[in-house]
């Protein structure tokens, strides 16, 4: 019998095929077949237009971005160089001129 992925929302062991996709029970959760294969070569981390990120890349801030604790915020257009992909929420770690280390959502930027 092959090994069904984990469910990503929650981690239950319990998913099941319907027809395409992947099901989980327990939170109803629903993703495609083919996500999983691009998950298992490794994360892969996408801007807001789809087009994949990596190491070392330039991206470009495509919303106002309000920061914690400054009076100012990030202003669409700003663009960031050298990035690092990282794992959790906020999945790019950059140094944003003016502002300092700060880590992104890639679906707040596009490739530059």
């Amino acid at each position: 019998m092959s090994e069904l992925p984990k469910c990503p929302a929650c981690s239950s062991a319990y998913t099941y095929e319907d027809g395409d996709h992947f099901v989980c029970p327990e939170c109803a959760h629903e993703w495609p077949m083919v996500a999983v294969a691009e998950t298992e070569g490794g994360r892969v981390v996408r801007d807001a237009f789809g087009n994949e990120l990596k190491d070392g890349d330039s991206v470009t801030v495509i919303k106002d971005l309000k920061v914690k604790g400054a009076s100012s915020s990030v202003k669409v257009g700003t663009k960031v160089r050298n990035i690092r992909i990282v794992d959790g929420d906020h999945d790019i770690d950059c140094k944003i001129d003016g502002f300092g280390a700060m880590q992104l959502k890639s679906e707040f930027v596009k490739k530059a």
